[in-house]
Formats: structure tokens, sequence, C-alpha cells
């Protein structure tokens, strides 16, 4: 399949036209999204206006911009104007934001053609994507199999080659872990590149907005394009997206590379052989790469699942009833509230809002809440350390390879998806998995790069030279 540079270039050179290269995409979402169950919605009629408008044009001599026509899924906890944004709950089913998030609008702007609105766990809730109102997601490697999560239609969505481009959130690994087990490009950026005006908030402290792509190359032109400053977002950083496209090809020469003991801990030996066969990789290319500890990630997992919960209790109380979405019958307001969140909830949002609710209570909140954010202190203080004498640092994305549906249905199982991924939602630095050859019955495996915050442009200097020397790897 053409990367999306490709295809943005055949259309605005008018080899191809927009309209046919959306109709290719329709066409193969037709074939196996019944399968897959990528999408919530797919906005065709929308899809054709745009791509027929584009087509318009490049006739005209005009540029549409450096995403001319290429189609792009949206996952579902991203505002889109008078499209239903539900976050794959039923507290939100029909709700037609009145604006669109400010990614989208950067999206549009560089001719983009939003093709959908993509599953996902529960408000983003979930690392496997089995926890939607709407049903799960299906990994198009193996359909037995989850795709990962919270970001898991998004991440399936490109690896069932139904969009070229997709956008997810991350908030302890929603869009790394899923990549990973999907086989395809995942990136989260530092804490503020992307503005987070439109996303619906999950734990503001950590949410950030990344794209996946097919390779690294298409995910350094779309965080190009939606990164950035932004007036409307307080935690936005005033600062331009740095240059990541064209260091691309600058290789490893001389990179310091810091391969974390403490993650490779309890990780499937499948996955740690990629790991390894990595850190090789990256010898041969004239990196040095050495084991380090950063003692503190040991305890981000419990710090995290103290903050996020904590954060998702306060964000969460919007939905009453009152202003948008679904409202229950009660026989007063108080009654009415509860009914809604009861039915409009479902069981893992619940126990997690409820976990919060605790931490935050009072003659709990400091002997939770508040050592939880020691421990996050900590955590970047053991991280400055690191990267005082490094310039990234190298782990697994994922614990294990795409695991079969049910599997893991003890949450604690379930939250141990995302050891490798919380301490960079932690502390607000950058990283992005890598596929790297298979693991357990031929199913992909991803490789992490971490770098410190802004070190965007040689993480993505190493990813690239990682994805040049991966092995082969099958098609869905």
């Amino acid at each position: 399949m053409n990367s999306a540079r490709e295809l943005a270039s055949d259309i605005r050179e008018s080899r191809k036209s927009a309209m046919d290269v959306l109709e290719d995409f329709l066409q193969t979402i037709d074939a196996k999204e019944r399968d897959v169950h990528a999408f919530n919605l797919v906005d065709r009629e929308t899809a054709i206006e745009v791509a027929g408008k584009i087509d318009e044009t490049v006739a005209s001599g005009r540029d549409p911009g450096p995403l001319a026509g290429v189609p792009v899924a949206l996952k579902d906890n991203l505002c889109t104007r008078n499209l239903a944004t539900t976050c794959s709950s039923r507290i939100l089913e029909g709700w037609e934001p009145p604006y669109d998030a400010t990614v989208v609008q950067r999206l549009r702007a560089a001719g983009a053609v939003i093709i959908g609105k993509t599953n996902l766990d529960e408000f983003a809730m979930g690392s496997s994507t089995e926890h939607s109102a709407f049903g799960p997601t299906r990994n198009p490697h193996d359909l037995t199999r989850v795709p990962g999560g919270s970001s898991g239609g998004s991440a399936a969505a490109v690896a069932a080659g139904f969009a070229p481009l997709a956008l997810g959130s991350d908030t302890g690994g929603s869009i790394r872990q899923p990549a990973a087990l999907c086989g395809v490009v995942g990136v989260k950026p530092t804490y503020g590149l992307v503005s987070r005006y439109g996303l619906v908030a999950f734990a503001s402290s950590f949410d950030q907005i990344g794209p996946f792509a097919d390779d690294v190359a298409d995910a350094a032109l779309v965080l190009e394009i939606i990164g950035g400053h932004d007036p409307l977002d307080s935690t936005s950083i005033p600062s331009p997206v740095p240059d990541l496209s064209h260091g691309l090809e600058r290789g490893v020469e001389g990179l310091r590379v810091g391969l974390v003991s403490e993650l490779l801990e309890g990780i499937d030996e499948d996955v740690v052989a990629q790991v390894h066969q990595t850190a090789d990789a990256l010898r041969a290319g004239g990196a040095t790469v050495d084991l380090v500890s950063v003692p503190a990630v040991e305890y981000g997992l419990t710090a995290y699942y103290v903050i996020a919960p904590a954060e998702a209790s306060s964000n969460l109380a919007r939905y009453d009833g009152v202003r948008y979405g679904l409202r229950a019958e009660g026989s007063e307001v108080a009654a009415m509230n509860s009914a809604t969140r009861r039915d409009g909830f479902g069981d893992e949002v619940i126990a997690r809002v409820m976990l919060g609710t605790f931490a935050l209570s009072a003659g709990y909140y400091d002997a939770y809440y508040g050592k939880a954010q020691k421990v996050r202190t900590l955590t970047r203080r053991d991280f400055d350390a690191v990267y005082a004498n490094h310039d990234l640092l190298l782990s697994p994305t994922s614990p294990s390879v795409a695991f079969k549906f049910g599997e893991r249905s003890d949450p604690m199982n379930m939250y141990r998806c995302d050891t490798c991924t919380v301490p960079s939602n932690l502390v607000g630095d950058p990283a992005i998995s890598v596929p790297f050859g298979t693991g357990e019955s031929g199913m992909p495996v991803g490789v992490q790069i971490m770098a410190p915050q802004l070190g965007e442009a040689q993480m993505f200097q190493a990813a690239s030279f990682i994805e040049s020397q991966a092995p082969e790897r099958g098609t869905a």
C-alpha cells in the first residue's frame, strides 16, 4: 500500500484523484469492517463530498495541502462538528459536538479526508478495546485476538488498510500499546505539543493526542501538522513543532541509548528477544547501547492507577443527564443523575470513577493521591538522571503480543498491559512504538523509543533507523 505521503503527492500532481483513492479505501472497509469492527461510524457521504472538493482544488491549480485527499480515521473521543462523538459510551450515544477539535481543524486544513470515527474502550479506559458499549474491535492479524487499547479501533483501521492514517489519544499507553499489537507505528508526543482542545477528557494531566501510521515518516508528517501552540488549550506549549521529517535519514551514529532494565522484567520472552535484536541493530548502526536503571518506573503503574482515576472521577462528573447525552428518568434531580450514570456508564468506567473518588476522599487523599504524586516526582527525577548521559531510552512497548479475547478478564492482568508505556505519561515525555519482528503465533511485536521532553527529532531519527532494520512483516 502506498504511504500517505505518496498518496498526497499523487493527488496533488493529478496522477490519482482523491475520489478514486477514497473509493479504494471504502471498498476495503466494505470488505473487512464487518469482521474487524474498527469504526463506530463511517462518514461516507461527507468524505465523498470533501474528496470531490479536493479534486476541484487540484484542477484549479491550487495546492490542497500536505495531506491532500488522504483518508484519516479519528478516535471517537475527538470532537467533530455535527458528527457523533460517543467515546464508545451509551451516555454520549448520538451526541454531535458543535465544534471540531483543534487537531481535526488542522487535518482538514492540510487537505485530509475524515473517513470515520473509530471504536475505543469506553472513555479511553482499557487496554484491549473490549470495554466499548458498541462491541469489541478485533485484531486484523488474527480476529480471535484483541487489537490493544484504548485506541484499538484506530490501530486496527490502519493495520487493516481502512485508512493510511489515524489519530488516537494516549493516557497510559493507549496509542503505543495497540500500535504494537497491530503492527503499526504509534506516537505519544511530549505533553502539550499537541492541543487537547476538543479531546473528551479522561485524565487531563496525562491525555495526549498522537498519530498512527504504517511508517515512521507518515507519523512524523502528521505530528508536524497537528502539533504546535493552541491558545484554546492552557497546557499547550507556546512553540512550534520541531522539524521531524528532514532528519529521518541521519541514522543513529553517535546516539547514546539506554535499555531500561526494569522494563525487561515480567515481559514475555518472545518480546524481549525482539528488543535485544533492536539493541543489536542500533549498535551495528553506530549507537552506544547499555543497560540502565530507572528505579521509580517499578511504581509507575501503581501511581498511575491512583492519579488517573482520580482525575477521571472529576472529569466525568459532567455527565449528569442535564447538559448533554443520555438522561434517565428519576423522581428528582439526584435520582435522575444516579440513574443516568448507572444506565450510561459501563462497568470499567464505574470501577475507575469509584476508585478515583475514594482516592480523593477525606482521610485517604494524602495516603493515596498525595503519595502517588510524590512517586510521579521521583519518576521525573530518575528519568532526568538517566537522560543526563543518554539521548534516548529503549524498551518493549507491550509485555506481550496481542492476547485472545477474554484472556485478561482479571483487572490486574489487564492493567499490567500498561507497564512499559505508563512511565512516559507520568512524566510527560514523548515515546514511539515501532514494529519490529513477530512473536508468538506470528503476531507483531512493537519496540518503544522514549526521549526527553521535546526530544521528538532524535526519537523519530532513531525510530526511522529501527524501522529500516526491522524484519519483514506480513500483511493483515
